[in-house]
């Protein structure tokens, strides 16, 4: 009796069909991606050991030559991802703009990142050293700390092992980072000597990036009343008056447009769509010339009609409302263009029947025209309500946050949605660049448009159209 041993299953070149098999292939790309990665930064990481003087781009280098070899090697044991290899540039684009981004602000979250701690030498504390002869210990001069030479260092641990100590040349040009072994004294000794090419001048240490928990999250909820909540309320204000606003006037003038009996409305349907064909960055230069105080159109037109001068954007009040007009001047047309495509979807012989019935045409707005516009304008305002309240770019361009009112941070200012008060927080704060704080500040943010956006979605019946 003979027995037949069972042949290996072939490996299919045919791809697996459906979700699975999209899922199958993005897990296996990132998979051979990580692992590109990974052998990238462990060379770079050995290269940085051997050669401080290496490049850092040389990570780049290593992770495209690992990802060449582990290409055809996953092609030959996974023959049908062969199929897949057109997804990689996504991939990385993806990773690279999109997740790396958010894994990054989270993480900064808890962190002290600012302009002062970012992990690079302190300029600002160099003190002059001397290099002994076998060229492994460094003694230092007099330290801006007067306690002593770990307390400067701000080491981790009483002897400083592993900690960084970086060393200058005279013109501080090429920096090299040591780790030192032990301190004794004010004499620094290193875990390997320094190469002899090196003319050591001055030392500093390493502003470096710490773990601090809820802090910033800590420091934001202390100071909510002069910052967090006002700048809340405002952004909610501000994106729900927008909606409102520009969706009453794109819907006006959308239905007055869309008569085909209105001559020239072809004409009016151009003039009307130019404030949205025209960048924004040039519309609202334009509109800070126009709401100028003193010189500019509106306040000489309002004085020609014997009107006192406004101060648009000199005061917190008309400052939110010339927000309002100006967003109006750039969101209308885009309303107005989505009224005109949802009414042409409209039944022309619901109009016919109901004129013979009788109806006005007051009428046929209210039973046919908004009823059935209602299901097209529901994600429209609810998308243009997500937008303004990230809509950064014209409170930077007009109000650039301010005017300032008293009682509030520097950073929050009258006009000031919760985005700028971020982008204010990581770069234009009176106090240093504080990333982390803007992290903590991005990461509240996000869980705020997540809540609203759950509940228009729950008012609308997205959810239930979605189950249908």
């Amino acid at each position: 009796m003979t027995t037949t041993l069972p042949l290996p299953a072939k490996r299919t070149t045919i791809p697996p069909e459906g979700t699975r098999g999209v899922l199958m292939a993005i897990v296996v790309l990132a998979l051979v991606l990580g692992g590109a990665a990974l052998i990238g930064w462990g060379l770079a990481s050995l290269t940085a050991r051997a050669l401080p003087t290496a490049p850092p781009y040389m990570i780049l280098v290593y992770t495209v030559a690992a990802l060449l070899v582990l290409m055809p090697l996953t092609g030959r044991l996974v023959p049908w991802i062969a199929n897949w290899f057109y997804l990689f540039p996504a991939l990385v684009f993806l990773i690279a703009f999109t997740v790396l981004p958010i894994i990054l602000t989270v993480n900064y979250a808890f962190t002290n990142y600012s302009g002062q701690n970012s992990g690079n030498p302190d300029s600002g504390v160099r003190t002059s050293a001397i290099l002994s002869a076998d060229r492994r210990v460094v003694t230092l001069g007099d330290t801006p700390e007067a306690d002593s030479v770990q307390a400067y260092l701000r080491c981790k641990a009483a002897t400083c092992a592993g900690d960084t100590l970086v060393l200058l040349d005279e013109d501080a040009s090429s920096p090299i980072r040591a780790r030192i072994a032990s301190v004794s004294g004010t004499a620094v000794t290193l875990t390997t000597p320094i190469a002899t090419g090196f003319a050591l001048a001055d030392v500093t240490r390493i502003n470096r990036i710490e773990r601090v928990g809820l802090a910033n999250f800590q420091e934001i909820f202390a100071k909510a009343s002069s910052a967090l909540w006002p700048v809340f309320l405002w952004t909610v204000i501000f994106a729900f008056s927008t909606v409102v606003i520009n969706g009453l006037a794109g819907l006006i003038l959308g239905i007055l447009l869309y008569n085909k009996r209105l001559k020239g409305r072809n004409i009016y349907r151009t003039l009307l769509f130019l404030p949205w064909a025209i960048p924004a960055v040039i519309s609202v230069q334009m509109w800070v010339a126009l709401y100028n105080q003193q010189f500019g159109i509106v306040n000489k037109a309002l004085g020609l009609l014997g009107f006192a001068a406004v101060p648009w954007l000199n005061d917190p009040l008309w400052a939110k409302v010339s927000i309002l007009l100006v967003n109006l001047w750039l969101g209308f047309p885009y309303m107005m263009t989505a009224t005109i495509s949802a009414l042409a979807t409209i039944n022309e012989d619901l109009y016919e029947a109901a004129s013979i019935d009788g109806a006005s045409r007051w009428q046929q707005i209210q039973a046919i025209t908004l009823p059935l516009l209602r299901t097209a304008f529901t994600p429209i305002l609810l998308s243009g309500f997500a937008f303004n309240f990230n809509n950064f770019g014209i409170i930077y361009l007009l109000t650039a946050g301010g005017p300032a009112q008293e009682g509030r941070e520097s950073t929050a200012q009258s006009t000031d949605i919760l985005l700028s008060w971020g982008y204010n927080t990581a770069f234009a704060s009176a106090g240093g660049q504080n990333y982390s704080l803007a992290s903590a500040i991005a990461l509240i943010i996000f869980f705020l448009t997540l809540a609203i956006s759950l509940v228009n979605f729950k008012a609308a019946g997205v959810f239930e159209e979605a189950r249908k």
